[in-house]
């Protein structure tokens, strides 16, 4: 309320009571699995194949991870957050550097786990700001082309860095903050610095065994925030992936559980492999027929709403075997259409048909028939088919829950992937309601703003009905939240919407008609 004291004009600003509901992000895709390099256990956001390159050393031919990545962006993904998995003992498969001190070392490590890590070389000087400080240094550390090897990949150089721990420029400090090469492993002695010199890795990288599903699920994961539960740093993501833990090796069934109730939890849809086996098997429709009955009874049927299976396999040119064809799990692939999808027309829009083109696949594991996808759809697999003049593309747009028998109102992948999308652009947009007056002003507050938000998603197109008032509703009033609510802190808020599902089937009648044609 505004002050007076003298006679004129007074102005005042009066809040408008509208509070933007911004909708969330899409298809921030998330992938697990081995890598080179980089760090383990922990989420990185990375937005091009290069990054993964610089952070997670590219494509390897041991894992599938690096190809999943390279389809995705290759598809139209731009935003991937990568969770790297080890199976080893990270730090005796970190290499090391050891700089002499007078009368002890300064050992450095590698930044992670890997035999890249035994192509690095440290070097020391003492040419410094303060000649006189001899406990100031300069440190160079350049990871070569092999160990011992004289092409220099990358540098990174530290200058005026100290063994002692109160200086402004601690070594230890510094390293942790600013070098992606190396860390300190055990701290030189407070008054002396290392001497002169170059120092090669001791050669004690190594890149571990091949994971397994106990790396990604494993039991005592979750608590220590590790596999498939890094992703608890992540504010965010839309899409999950779990490429193949090694070329010939599919990921278990424990594990697909666990990663589907886990994107139940976080509103955020899985992209599931099929097993390579039914691409390859001398009956591949029956395999398949049979085996998605049992992954959706492994996985659950609450979860498995979260879910969506894709087959076959693609073969496509891998770029480290001279570009011979090769199979690979569709998984990066598909989420990377999903995003451009979401990008070109929304996310209410089936991830499929003629926009959804497959690059760089020249075939497929198996080519199926229009009957032999008959026998699948029905089942809630999507099939990856090759049809003529159009090429290779995305026949299928249902969730595990997709089969005709269930009669889930989940069925289609887009309606689910809306729904999660409004849940979360809510859940996100009301937190502002928290701790607020429950009355009829903060609910007519709620609806105007909730209201807005969904109006603007039925003039995108998203809602079915021509009319606001058939696409959808939000009701918040004394009949949501009854006096008993309000006497708990509660206010409850009602949101409907009515969906715009696929057109999977075109029915095409046509008749003779015979007459005068005048």
């Amino acid at each position: 309320m505004v002050q007076v004291s003298y006679p004129g004009v007074y102005v005042q600003e009066k809040a408008s009571g509208v509070r933007t509901i911004t909708g969330v992000a899409t298809s921030i895709t998330a992938f697990i699995g081995r890598a080179r390099r980089g760090p383990v256990d922990e989420a990185v956001r990375i937005q091009s194949f290069a990054d993964f390159t610089r952070r997670f050393g590219g494509l390897w031919s041991e894992a599938p991870l690096g190809y999943a990545l390279s389809h995705f962006f290759l598809h139209g993904g731009s935003d991937a957050i990568v969770v790297r998995v080890f199976n080893g003992d990270v730090a005796g498969d970190s290499a090391t550097l050891t700089l002499p001190t007078a009368t002890g070392n300064l050992v450095l490590e590698a930044a992670s786990p890997g035999l890249w890590g035994n192509n690095l070389r440290a070097t020391v000087d003492h040419v410094t700001r303060d000649p006189a400080d001899a406990l100031l240094f300069n440190l160079t550390v350049q990871e070569l082309d092999a160990p011992g090897g004289t092409r220099v990949l990358a540098t990174e150089v530290f200058r005026n860095v100290s063994v002692a721990p109160a200086h402004a420029r601690f070594v230890d400090s510094v390293l942790a903050e600013q070098s992606g090469l190396v860390r300190v492993r055990t701290p030189a002695p407070v008054d002396e610095s290392p001497g002169d010199g170059s120092v090669d890795a001791d050669g004690s990288g190594d890149d571990g065994a091949a994971i397994t599903d106990t790396q990604i699920s494993g039991a005592g994961l979750e608590a220590g925030r590790q596999g498939l539960w890094a992703l608890e740093s992540v504010d965010l993501f839309n899409l999950l992936c779990i490429p193949p833990l090694e070329r010939e090796t599919d990921v278990g069934d424990a594990t697909w559980t666990a990663a589907a109730a886990y994107c139940r939890d976080r509103r955020a849809m899985l992209v599931v492999d099929s097993p390579e086996g039914w691409s390859t098997s001398s009956d591949p429709i029956g395999d398949a027929e049979t085996g998605i009955s049992t992954l959706r009874g492994t996985i659950g049927s609450d979860p498995a709403h979260n879910a969506a299976v894709y087959f076959p396999r693609l073969l496509m040119a891998d770029p480290l075997a001279e570009n011979r064809p090769a199979l690979f799990a569709p998984c990066g692939a598909v989420a990377g259409i999903m995003a451009r999808t979401d990008a070109q027309r929304g996310v209410w829009k089936a991830p499929a048909g003629l926009d959804a083109s497959l690059s760089g696949v020249s075939a497929m594991a198996y080519k199926m028939t229009d009957a032999e996808n008959g026998i699948l759809n029905p089942l809630g697999l999507n099939c990856l088919r090759t049809m003529p003049v159009s090429g290779h593309l995305v026949w299928g747009a249902r969730t595990l829950v997709g089969a005709d028998l269930l009669a889930s109102e989940w069925k289609y992948i887009p309606i689910r992937r809306l729904a999660l999308f409004i849940e979360e652009s809510l859940y996100r947009g009301t937190q502002w309601v928290v701790f607020e007056p429950n009355d009829e002003p903060l609910w007519a507050k709620i609806r105007l703003n909730l209201g807005v938000f969904m109006n603007g998603l039925f003039r995108q197109g998203a809602f079915q009905g021509s009319t606001a008032n058939e696409a959808y509703y939000v009701k918040c009033d004394a009949e949501t939240t009854t006096q008993a609510d309000r006497n708990l802190g509660i206010v409850n808020i009602e949101v409907g919407f009515a969906p715009l599902k696929p057109a999977e089937f075109v029915v095409l009648t046509i008749q003779q008609i015979a007459g005068d044609l005048q």
